[in-house]
């Protein structure tokens, strides 16, 4: 396969899809990201990729200047490959999502971890601050056609499964790392969630 192949194949991008790419967050990418809740984040050590998932109540990111979010990071598995990602290569991508909404948010750009405990505070849930907040300038940011979400029937409840379709968390972990794990019960899982949530 080839670059010219490529454009063989699927043509020339549309004028307004070529066109809709701004490097700042106007009134509309503001409103997008004060109302979501969830996010891909995107990063590399500059050979290998990453993606991991991020959610908090909508608004959870913040747009600190025209061109700047803060995202705080919240307790999870203690890999941290995302933070020790963007300290070797700080480029990363980053897609917003708002439930029942089919389109996306965009953003392309350079990060920075920050420790600073002022900065941790302003993002207390349950009287507890984050480790750290991911500070994002932005390169590129543009809207994403909502086909995609549309085609999974993503917010469409009556196409979900009527049951769970694949095993526990820590069914798959004592599968995946031939380890013991306490229960393998979903009850057992949502309470850890639980309890460690923030």
């Amino acid at each position: 396969m080839t670059p010219a192949r490529l454009r063989e194949l699927y043509g020339d991008a549309s004028q307004h899809a070529a066109a809709k790419v701004i490097s700042h967050f106007d009134h509309h990418c503001r409103i997008f990201i004060e109302h979501a809740s969830f996010l891909i984040f995107a990063t590399s050590d500059g050979t290998n990729l990453d993606v991991s998932p991020k959610g908090d109540p909508a608004g959870f990111v913040k747009v600190e200047t025209d061109r700047t979010l803060l995202i705080p990071d919240r307790p999870g598995n203690n890999r941290i490959d995302g933070l020790m990602n963007i300290l070797a290569h700080p480029k990363v991508a980053l897609l917003f999502l708002i439930p029942s909404v089919s389109e996306t948010l965009r953003v392309n750009g350079t990060a920075e971890v920050l420790e600073e405990r002022d900065l941790c505070d302003q993002f207390q849930i349950n009287g507890r601050s984050p480790k750290t907040v991911i500070r994002v300038t932005a390169d590129e940011v543009f809207t994403h056609c909502g086909k995609a979400p549309m085609r999974a029937r993503l917010w469409k409840p009556e196409s979900w499964p009527a049951e769970r379709p694949v095993a526990t968390l820590y069914e798959m972990v004592r599968d995946h790392s031939e380890l013991d794990v306490a229960s393998t019960d979903q009850a057992y899982t949502e309470q850890r969630y639980r309890e460690t949530l923030y």
